[in-house]
Order: C-alpha cells, then structure tokens, then sequence
C-alpha cells in the first residue's frame, strides 16, 4: 500500500511522498507586480544572492579598480579562519608593535607595547576600519605585515579570483593593490560563513578601551546598519583614488543580497546606491525553503535486524531555491534509501539521499540522515519474535 505525506511552507508548496515509488512532488505558484528598474553611478558595482551566488546586478564588475579599506574583509576572513582553527581565540591578549601603534588614516589609536584582546581588535577593524589593529593582527598571525599580505594573495588564488591583488593589510595607497566587485563580493560571502563575525558586524556605537583606561569612541562606517532594514554586515572603503566604495549585505526572510559598488562620487551616494540595489533584490527575488532540515520527513523508513520496525529520517541540510517572485516553479524530489539498511544506526548516519530537479533537470542532491539511535536486535529479541510467530501459528 502508499503511503502519502505533505509538507506545507509558507509559500504555499504541497510535498507527496509514496514509499513504494519513493517520490515527492512539490509545485509552487506566486504572482507579484514587476518591480522597478534601477541604476548606480558607481564605477563597478555588483550584486548577488549569498545561497545560490546568482547575479542580480552588474556593471563593469570584473574592472581592477582601487578598494581602499574594503582590503580589510581579506584580513577579516584570515582573521576568523585563524579563530575557527583554534589558532587564537577571542579573549587572548596581543603586545602591540610600534609599526602598528604609528599607522596612519583611520584608526582607533592602540599604544606601543601594550596588552590588547584579540576579540577588542577585531571588533575595531569591523567598526571603525581600524588600520592599526589590522596591523597588529597581520603581525600576530603572519609574524609581519608583508608576510601576512602573502597570505592574503595565497587566499586569493584559493578562491579561483583573478582580478585581485593586495599589497598591505589595510588598503591604504601602494604600488600594486586593486580588486573588482565581482572579487570583492566572493570574497565577502566568504567572510559571512563564519557567525562570530556577526558578532560585531552589526554594532552601530561602542567605545574601544585602552589599558590605562583611555577610551576611543568608535561608530560603524557603514551607516546601512542603523538606517537600511535587514543590513547587518559590511565594510566601507575610500581614498582619493579608489573614491566612495561600499560592500554589504542585508537579509530579509530567506533572502540574503550581497551588493558591492566602488569609486561613487560621494559618500552618500554609496549608500543611496547600495539601498537602492537591495530594494530592487528584495522587491523582485525570493529565496523558497524548499527542504527543510529542521523537520522530518513524515514517513519512516525500515532498518532490518534492528529493535525497532521504522526509523526517523531527516535532510541533513535545507535547500532554498532563488527565483523572481513572479516565476512558476516545479519540483521533483526523490528520496533513494541506501540498500539493505541494517542495525545498529546512530543518530546523524547517512540512510540516503534526496535528488531534486527542477523541470526535469537534477539542480542538488542532500544527504538524508537518521533522526534517532536504533539498535539492532540480541538474541533474545530473535527469541521472542519466534515465540510470538508460534504463537499466532497455533
């Protein structure tokens, strides 16, 4: 006999599920007003969606252009792959060299041969673009700032990007140094993956304290923070060559837009641009949970020689689908267990997989997980199902 099951998303997708043909079947139908047109006086700009990377906007994005201080995601994203490494963590505490101490522009004024926490620098490099504390941590992590640039590069190459090239840890003015927004974006998705950036990328004011109980007041550069819904990370970026630059990022529901626009005319403009560039993203995408991994599938599946009949499953991740509001999708997705399942399972073993295709082409494959522990059966459960069965015989 089937066995039918059905999920309900907000955004209106019906799921069925048969066991014996193991299939599911999704459809979804939504309409929405076409939404306005824009543009941007940025030299480059570029916008894209964090999950899929889909490109929603672009102008001369692939363009090597000056970034000021926006080279300093590169020396974020070191900084918190370090940090996940266990290479340091946020409560250790750094002397601060005097090269470090005495670089110039924006900075949050650290004292030569003193004691600062880790967590403390980071979070001013977030906040207040601080040159003197990436510096500081371009040293602690590399041993110099020249050898730290080296690592930026070899991140660079990492990431497939042919259009970027640091020079310095800060991104002030030197000999060879520039970016595109294309890169600039890549490379700021990666710098979203790690959550504890979170943890200061959205901070509007806070004071930065010395040892000696001095106190720097220190207020976000990207003013999108406070006044843009949904923007929670981003860095600015200028100098008289490489003008007004802007990247960030906002989330809405499913949805989140990384946009990057270098060399505006003006502050100002920048962000009206970039507002502008979400706006539109918000306006006309969505992101539809089409998996989702935080509930189990409605039907169980069965596991042989184990205590128990049936077992929990579970996707091990969701999937979204990026699309225009106003697009008709239709999904395929077909649950195949592994072959001849059998006890003991832990919870969060691999028992199969979810394909899904959309119009009949295969866009992602998920690893469906056992929900729960089962045993397999000793032999007195053997035992005991031998005398049931006699006992049903007689």
């Amino acid at each position: 006999m089937k066995k039918i099951f059905s999920v309900f998303f907000i955004f209106i997708i019906c799921f069925s599920f048969s066991l014996s043909i193991s299939a599911f079947i999704v459809s979804a139908d939504t309409k929405k007003p076409e939404p306005r047109s824009f543009d941007v006086s940025a030299k480059s700009a570029y916008m894209i969606d964090f999950d899929s990377k889909t490109v929603i906007y672009s102008k001369n994005e692939n363009e090597r252009l000056p970034i000021a201080s926006m080279c300093k995601i590169m020396t974020l994203l070191l900084c918190f792959e370090e940090l996940d490494k266990g290479s340091f963590s946020l409560e250790d505490s750094i002397v601060i060299s005097d090269t470090a101490s005495k670089m110039g522009g924006s900075q949050v004024f650290l004292e030569a041969n003193a004691e600062y926490k880790i967590g403390d620098l980071i979070k001013s490099i977030i906040i207040a673009s601080a040159n003197d504390s990436s510096v500081a941590m371009a040293e602690y992590i590399s041993g110099s700032e020249e050898l730290f640039t080296k690592k930026m590069n070899d991140k660079v190459k990492e990431l497939g990007l042919n259009n970027t090239v640091y020079c310095n840890a800060t991104g002030l003015p030197g000999a060879i140094q520039y970016s595109s927004a294309k890169d600039v974006a890549i490379i700021f998705s990666e710098l979203l993956k790690h959550e504890e950036y979170f943890t200061f990328a959205n901070i509007w004011m806070e004071d930065f304290c010395h040892p000696e109980g001095r106190v720097t007041g220190m207020t976000n550069t990207n003013k999108l923070i406070r006044f843009y819904e949904g923007c929670d990370s981003g860095k600015t970026g200028y100098t008289s060559e490489a003008g007004h630059c802007l990247t960030a990022s906002a989330k809405r529901q499913n949805l989140r837009l990384i946009s990057v626009v270098i060399n505006e005319p003006d502050s100002k403009t920048r962000f009206k641009d970039v507002s502008n560039m979400f706006n539109y993203g918000f306006a006309t995408y969505v992101n539809k949970l089409i998996v989702d991994n935080k509930t189990p599938l409605e039907n169980k599946i069965e596991v042989n020689c184990a205590k128990k009949d049936k077992i929990s499953i579970i996707p091990k991740e969701s999937y979204y689908h990026f699309s225009k509001k106003d697009e008709k999708s239709s999904f395929d997705i077909i649950f195949t267990p592994i072959d001849n399942l059998k006890a003991p399972i832990k919870k969060g073993d691999k028992v199969g997989e979810l394909s899904i295709y959309n119009s009949n082409v295969q866009i992602t494959t998920i690893d469906v997980l056992a929900n729960e522990d089962i045993n397999a059966k000793n032999y007195f459960d053997v035992l005991k199902e031998i005398t049931l069965n006699w006992s049903i015989i007689s």
